[in-house]
């Protein structure tokens, strides 16, 4: 039956099945409503609200069958021993052990005598039930921790009827482990003395008081689903630095509090309360390992109050993910770290996440990424009465003030891999518009109102209600009003546009304030994807070639491999002969038959006894087996005799006759001449190939990338300069089999990677594309190209979040890369001072006033007054008229105004003099050698300024995406170029650079848009008139319009500069071309040389050739043709050139040879033809046809 008590209505309808009862709680829930509404006073066993319809229940069971639902996990805390325990009277202390969760006392120990010198066993468990299915109760479990309070009890005295207890120490037990799958857990905890104890005169040297204890559940709190789909969520609130300059430690003192939005469940949030702010002043210094708190103690106190092994994690400045990370924010940073007030939390706040509320965050922080944490002030309450009703709710709201809010950017978490963010977020003026706007609309209101309650309630539940200082009456007043008077203008600013007011809020902005925090989860929101996952992937794409080919069998390859070992065999045996009688054997002697019989006894003798004989057997008897197998099918025993002896003598005589063969094919009686090696390299052949592309002439390329792969089919770089041509020639299916083949023979090329995902991309194969380019980031994880690639595929298929989380981790490792620069030329510096100084111990000190001017030229190691870092040798020049961005960048490197570069030395007059050192590298602070070299110490003020200042960091040279840039004008991938470059146009650098125009106009000349190219050029020459690299690029776009006036300007103002362009190979042959059509033949000449010399190709050996052949200088014309024809026996217009010399110098028979091959070659070259027969009509010969 149901109780009145319990129940005040029900009602049952036959379709809905609906309940109406009267909540009522368990007798031991003491908690008032505010606490059961904010998880406070709510007993683990007990939800907030809940009630006991068991009668009711029990009364419908025939009715409605109840779910299932597995009944609460008594959780047993078991104290077992106590050591070191120290009392008020004498050696044996008379102790218990209280032991409280959150506001409950769940047992206390029987009375046990410990010592000081032993340990006491008490054996003492405890228990506290947990209901699976409810997260408060879960979340409970996190967030507070078991309180063992230790409890001296006084023998009684006379006329005394209680006894009298004192309060020894405390600790805290931390149930975590059971949330994350643990059913047992042991400890070992030291007990922190209480005010007043007995402990504390315990003898530093002497070991502190612990007790052990243990933990556990029979059966797991968590089941296997709910610990892959749940959360562990800890919010650490560390402190605000830089608060508003009016917060003073006297007068009027306040609670500080902060507070934020969480989801528990899938259906609401739940507000997370931090009340315990303190302001501290700056002389009051934070320890360097900060201990985190519990954020609901429950009655501990003191040291207790800290969780045990948790600490405030501590990163550099750069790996932080808040607002003031930047460079310029650090000085204000550690000013306001070290000599302002700060107000303290250092609290972890623990949640526990199921499934739903996973999905609820992240579903939140997909639509807005920003987060609010608020944080205002509260007056600190009195003991006196307090008030009731309307008038309690009043205070509350009156004595909120300085009300601000930061807006922590969550959209981190939901990077992949991403379980843990950190940083110091900026402190705004709290207003509901400002919320509303930062929000994107999804936050009307704050939670400072339902705050300031849980806040009072969790700082006074000593006191009835809370209640403020009567000193504080007026102040009241006046807050209350200016919070009214907000809350209006928030009103009225729906209507009239007016943006709301919040003066102390204001105070937080002028100050720049700023918060730090930590969000952290057990496991990442996204996970990522392993190495090893994605490794496997790829081979699941593109399988890997196996190291060795794969054997086929048949009959035709048993006999070759029989062919294959008799040959080797024999050459073996030739050697054995050639061993045992080289002496005996003399040339023009004739040898008789007795004494070829006699070696050949003598070398069968030796076979035999050495092993040799039976060695050389078995190596034939594997071919043999397989001649046996495939050629005659023989795979069973022989049940006749007399046929296996037919069989025998068959095969004997077919392997007598194989064997003759093989002899036949592989022995001879004069040595063969070696195969020649090939005159030119893979190198080479790639240079050959991008000069062919250069002059349009796509066959040959075609030819010569062919012809590296023929050469080398395993070498992976083959394939992919093969790919990069067919992507260029928009060939995209053959490049993306270039590129499998690339990656099946290089699991790890990471530019095969990234270019297969650039064709998948261009496929629309957009899975497959992601797969690679994660893969090219785990082959190598310090590339900023890699991760540059994979932010661009992100944009591609609009996944901001991927695209913000790529972009960063490129910018992090360029920044790592621009330190790492510097170090290494602060290093050099270092070294080159101390040799300096050994050079200089036996000279005589210089006076002190030439010493100023005697530093710069030992600190200049070149006349350019720049420090270049050792780099690789200079490779192959690409003859490419689009690859010209490179130049640009050195350019800007030399030019010291533009912008600061890694390069440069310090101490170079073109970037600084005496202090002015505002765009170096590092800080050029006095190292002790200086100061013996020179014998004059910094002044003291410099000294002081220089000490708290860090070293500055370096800033990087180039974006990460005009890295890319350069990398993807390179290998053609025309659709990230163009993003690329979007990306650097956006960047907050001034505008756009001449390098950026510059490579924007080499992507337009890759398309062939000429007039947009010369475009781009006019306005990088307009920043930089002495580029090199724009001048060469306007001299391409010149030459391919057919502007050759123009095109030949433009190119000798190129090699005109000091600095050369980045390519130069094409700029001469292009002008050394326009100078054979002006016939300026002597400055073709020596334009081909240079051109030569660099790289030498075919076409700048033809090139020399004719220009020789036009002066006249028939001689050096036949040798530069010669040369042209060993590296291209091929090219038609050199036999044609070839012909006209040797008709010239009256060679018939090499004329007439030489003009069959370039007739034989298809020379397409009409002039040339005529020229050539007008020369045999003039000398009479070398046409055949005469």
């Amino acid at each position: 039956m149901i109780n009145k008590s319990m129940c005040s209505s029900g009602v049952v309808k036959e379709n809905k099945l609906v309940y109406k009862v009267k909540a009522t709680h368990f007798a031991d829930e003491t908690a008032d409503t505010d606490k059961n509404r904010y998880g406070i006073g709510a007993g683990i066993g007990v939800r907030p609200g809940s009630f006991r319809v068991d009668g009711f229940r029990k009364s419908f069971m025939a009715d409605v069958e109840a779910p299932s639902v597995r009944p609460p996990e008594a959780i047993t805390i078991a104290i077992h021993r106590v050591r070191g325990l120290k009392g008020q009277k004498g050696d044996v202390v008379n102790t218990t052990i209280r032991v409280e969760f959150g506001e409950k006392t769940i047992g206390e120990s029987p009375k046990v005598d410990c010592t000081l010198d032993s340990s006491a066993e008490f054996n003492y468990n405890a228990t506290l039930n947990c209901t699976y299915d409810d997260p408060i109760a879960l979340d409970e479990i996190a967030n507070r921790p078991v309180v063992l309070t230790f409890i001296e009890v006084l023998p009684k005295e006379k006329r005394q009827k209680e006894e009298k207890t004192i309060l020894l120490g405390q600790c805290t037990v931390d149930l975590l482990p059971l949330l994350k799958g643990e059913t047992t857990q042991k400890y070992t905890l030291v007990i922190n003395s209480l005010p007043g104890s007995p402990l504390e005169q315990i003898p530093p040297d002497f070991s502190r008081p612990e007790v052990d204890v243990t933990i556990s559940v029979n059966d797991a709190l968590l089941d296997e689903s709910q610990l892959n789909d749940g959360n562990l969520f800890a919010i650490t609130m560390e402190s605000l630095y830089s608060p508003p300059d009016s917060w003073t430690q006297t007068g009027q003192q306040y609670h500080f509090v902060a507070t934020l939005p969480i989801p528990v469940s899938g259906e609401k949030e739940f507000t997370l309360v931090y009340p315990s702010g303190q302001l501290k002043p700056p002389i009051d210094k934070e320890l360097p390992n900060k201990q985190k708190k519990w954020a609901i103690p429950g009655s501990a106190q003191g040291p207790s109050q800290y969780i045990n092994d948790s600490f405030i994690s501590t990163s550099p400045i750069e790996d932080e993910d808040g607002d003031f990370k930047e460079k310029e924010d650090r000085e204000h940073r550690s000013y306001a770290e070290s000599e302002k007030n700060r107000v303290c939390w250092n609290t972890e706040r623990r949640c526990y996440l199921e499934a739903s509320a996973i999905k609820n965050f992240q579903d939140s922080v997909a639509k807005c990424r920003l987060w609010p944490v608020e944080i205002f002030r509260i007056p600190q309450a009195s003991a006196g009465k307090g008030k009731k009703g309307r008038h309690y709710k009043e205070d509350h709201d009156a004595s909120i003030s300085f009300h601000g809010v930061a807006f922590v950017d969550l959209a981190p978490l939901l990077y992949p891999g991403v379980s843990k963010i950190h940083g110091a977020y900026k402190v705004y003026a709290y207003t509901d518009h400002l919320l509303n706007e930062k929000t994107g609309g999804k936050r009307k209101t704050g939670l400072a109102e339902e705050a300031s309650k849980v806040a009072f309630n969790l700082l006074n539940r000593n006191s009835t209600s809370p209640s403020p200082k009567k000193g504080a009456k007026d102040e009241k007043k006046d807050l209350k009003k200016g919070v009214t008077q907000a809350q209006k203008s928030d009103t009225a600013s729906e209507y009239d546009q007016q943006v709301p007011v919040n003066t102390e809020g204001q105070q937080y902005v002028d100050c720049k304030s700023y918060i730090k925090l930590e969000f952290a989860l057990t496991r990442p929101l996204v996970p990522k994807r392993p190495p090893e996952e994605l490794a496997r992937r790829v081979a699941e794409y593109i399988p890997p070639r196996p190291m060795f080919p794969k054997r086929t069998d048949g009959a035709t390859r048993a006999v070759e491999d029989y062919h294959n070992q008799v040959a080797t065999v024999a050459n073996l045996i030739l050697d054995e002969f050639r061993e045992l009688f080289s002496d005996e054997i003399k040339e023009g002697e004739n040898e008789t038959a007795g004494l070829l019989e006699s070696r050949r006894h003598k070398l069968i003798y030796q076979l035999n006894s050495s092993g040799k004989y039976f060695a050389f057997k078995e190596q034939l008897k594997h071919s043999v087996v397989k001649i046996v197998r495939e050629k005659y099918l023989k795979t069973t025993t022989f049940e006749d005799r007399q046929e296996f002896q037919t069989f025998l003598s068959e095969l004997y005589v077919y392997l007598i006759d194989q064997m003759h063969v093989s002899l036949g094919s592989v022995l001879a009686l004069e040595d063969q001449p070696p195969i020649p090696k090939p005159l030119t390299d893979s190198a080479q052949l790639k240079h050959f190939a991008r000069e062919a592309e250069v002059n349009e002439n796509f066959a040959l390329a075609e030819r010569y990338y062919q012809e590296r792969i023929a050469r080398d089919k395993l070498d992976a770089d083959s394939w992919f300069d093969y790919g990069t041509y067919c992507l260029y020639v928009n060939d995209v299916t053959k490049a993306e089999e270039c590129f499998k083949e690339c990656i099946s023979l290089d699991q790890k090329h990471i530019y095969g990677l990234l270019l297969y995902g650039v064709v998948c991309t261009m496929t629309e194969k957009n899975e497959l594309a992601e797969t690679f380019f994660e893969a090219a980031t785990c082959v190598n994880p310090k590339s900023i190209l890699a991760w540059t690639m994979l932010g661009l595929y992100y944009d591609a298929v609009s996944n901001e979040i991927g695209a913000e989380m790529a972009y960063m981790e490129a910018n992090k490792l360029n920044n790592q890369a621009a330190v790492s620069a510097a170090k290494d030329v602060r290093e050099d510096e270092v070294d080159k001072e101390k040799e300096e100084k050994k050079d200089s111990v036996a000279e005589p000190p210089e006076p002190l006033p030439d010493a100023d001017t005697a530093q710069d030229p030992e600190l200049i190691p070149s006349s350019e007054g720049g420090l270049s870092v050792p780099g690789p040798p200079p490779e192959l020049i690409i003859p490419t008229p689009t690859s010209a961005a490179n130049s640009a960048k050195s350019s800007q490197r030399n030019n010291h105004e533009k912008r600061p570069s890694v390069l440069k030395k310090p101490g170079a007059p073109s970037q600084m003099k005496g202090k002015e050192q505002g765009s170096s590298i590092h800080q050029s602070r006095p190292t002790s050698t200086q100061k013996s070299q020179h014998d004059t110490p910094q002044p003291t003020d410099e000294n002081l300024e220089d000490m708290p200042l860090r070293e500055p960091t370096p800033v990087p040279t180039w974006s990460v995406y005009m890295q890319a840039v350069d990398w993807l004008l390179e290998v053609k991938a025309v659709p990230f170029t163009e993003r690329a470059l979007a990306h650097e146009l956006l960047l907050p650098t001034g505008g756009p650079t001449a390098a950026y125009y510059i490579a924007l106009a080499h992507l337009m000349l890759q398309k062939r848009e000429f007039a947009d190219a010369e475009e781009n050029l006019k306005e990088a020459l307009q920043l930089e008139h002495q580029n090199p690299d724009g001048w060469a690029l306007k001299g391409h776009v010149k030459y391919l319009t057919g502007d050759l006036n123009t095109a030949r300007e433009c190119y000798e103002r190129t090699l005109s500069f000091i600095t050369d362009a980045s390519e130069m190979h094409s700029i001469y042959l292009r002008l050394a071309s326009i100078y054979l059509q002006e016939a300026r033949f002597s400055e073709a000449k020596s334009t081909f040389l240079m051109a030569c010399k660099r790289s030498p190709s075919c076409v700048s050996w033809l090139g020399v050739g004719i220009a020789c052949y036009r002066l006249g200088e028939l001689s050096e014309a036949e040798d530069a043709l010669s040369e042209a024809n060993i590296l291209n026996n091929n090219d038609a217009e050199v036999w044609g050139y070839l012909s006209l010399v040797c008709l010239n110098t009256g060679r018939q028979l090499e004329a007439e040879q030489a003009y069959k091959y370039a007739l034989k070659l298809n020379l397409d070259s009409e002039e040339l033809i005529e020229e050539i027969k007008r020369k045999q009509e003039e000398v009479g010969f070398g046409n055949p046809q005469f």
